[in-house]
C-alpha cells in the first residue's frame, strides 16, 4: 500500500529506548513535513499504550521514527502486522537482526561481508584482556542499542572495566570488537538502492552520541573522500549489507575504510535519525537531490505490511 494523502498517518516517535529524546526529534520533524505536504498526520508517543492507541486513533498507516528497543528491533513492527496497518523501513526479522549487532555481524560474515572481529559475552562472564584473539585497543558495546549508547574505546588495560561496566549498564550481552582504524563512512540506501556515502570526522575520539546530536561537534565531508573506485565499493558493500539482513526500503550503513582499501562494517541503521544534524537526509539531499519533504514522501509511500495475512 502507498499511503496517501487520505490517510490517516500516524508518526510514531518518542518510545521507551535510551534513543526516546532523539526519536521525538526526529518524529516531530517527519510529523511537520508530512503536514506541510497536505498529509493527514498525527504525533504518537509510542509508549505500552500503543495499542489501543493506534486503534482509537484509527491510523491507516505508520511512519516509524523510533529509534533502538522497542521501536528499531522487530517489536513495534510486529505489532503493526498484527493490526494491519503498513509502515515504513524493513520488517520484523530484518529490524531485529540489524539491531542485534551479534546476529547481524554473524550475517555479515555468512554473506562474505568485512566486519570487526570480535568476542561476545553475557553478564556475569569473565572479560580478561589475554584471553582475546586481538589486544589493545578495542571496542567495547552493547549488543542491541543505538546511537553509539554505552560504547568505549579501551586503550589502556586499567580503562576495561569502566568500558565493561557502562556497557553492561545498557545490556545483558556485550561485543568486545578489534578496533579498527579508519574513516567513518556511512552510505545511505534509498528505495534499496545507494543514494551516495558521506564522510563524518567527529571532534571527539570517535562518532559518539554527543558528536551525532550536537551541533558542530563532527564535519560532513560529501562525497566521502575516497577515490572513485573504493567511493563505489563502499557503496556497493552498504547495499550488501542491507540486503544480506534483509533490509527494506531505506536504511543507512555505517562503514570504516581503512587505508588498505578494506571496508569494515559497523552496522546498519534500519530507522536512520531525521533530525536536523542526520545524515541521511544530508546524503539524500547531497547525493540525490532530494528536500527533507520529498524524501519523507519516499518513504511513506513505501509504506507496507511485510507478513502476508491468512
Amino acid at each position: 500500500m502507498a499511503a496517501a494523502k487520505t490517510n490517516k498517518i500516524g508518526v510514531l516517535m518518542g518510545g521507551l529506548s535510551a534513543e526516546r529524546d532523539v526519536s521525538l526529534k526526529s518524529g516531530t520533524a517527519v510529523h511537520q513535513a508530512l503536514l506541510a505536504q497536505g498529509y493527514q498526520a498525527v504525533a504518537i508517543d509510542a509508549g505500552r499504550d500503543l495499542a489501543a492507541v493506534l486503534v482509537q486513533e484509527e491510523i491507516e498507516a505508520a511512519f516509524i521514527a523510533l529509534h533502538g528497543r522497542y521501536g528499531e528491533d522487530g517489536c513495534v513492527q510486529g505489532l503493526l502486522e498484527l493490526l494491519q496497518i503498513p509502515y515504513t523501513g524493513s520488517g520484523v526479522l530484518a529490524s531485529a537482526l540489524a539491531m542485534h549487532k551479534l546476529y547481524s555481524k554473524q550475517t555479515f560474515a555468512s554473506a562474505g561481508i568485512l566486519t570487526a572481529p570480535f568476542h561476545h559475552f553475557r553478564r556475569g562472564e569473565q572479560v580478561r584482556l589475554e584471553d582475546l584473539a586481538f589486544g589493545l585497543p578495542l571496542v567495547v558495546k552493547p549488543v542491541q542499542e543505538g546511537s553509539s549508547v554505552g560504547v568505549s574505546i579501551v586503550r589502556q588495560a586499567d580503562q576495561l572495566e569502566a568500558a565493561l561496566a557502562a556497557a553492561f549498564q545498557h545490556d545483558s550481552e556485550i561485543l568486545v570488537e578489534q578496533y579498527i582504524k579508519g574513516q567513518e563512512v556511512q552510505v545511505g540506501i534509498l528505495d534499496n538502492r545507494p543514494i551516495g556515502a558521506i564522510e563524518i570526522v567527529p571532534k571527539n575520539e570517535f562518532y559518539d552520541f554527543e558528536a551525532k546530536y550536537t551541533d558542530g561537534m563532527a564535519e560532513h565531508f560529501f562525497p566521502a573522500r575516497l577515490a572513485p573506485a573504493l567511493y563505489e565499493k563502499a557503496q556497493q558493500i552498504g547495499l550488501a549489507a542491507h540486503q544480506a539482513l534483509g533490509c527494506y526500503g531505506y536504511s543507512r550503513v555505517d562503514l570504516l575504510v581503512t587505508e588498505d582499501g578494506d571496508c569494515f562494517v559497523l552496522e546498519v541503521n534500519t530507522l536512520p535519525g531525521m533530525t536536523a544534524l542526520s545524515l541521511l537526509p544530508e546524503i539524500a539531499a547531497k547525493g540525490a537531490g532530494l528536500s527533507f519533504e520529498t524524501l519523507v514522501q519516499q518513504i511513506i509511500e513505501s509504506a507496507t505490511l511485510h507478513i502476508k495475512a491468512d
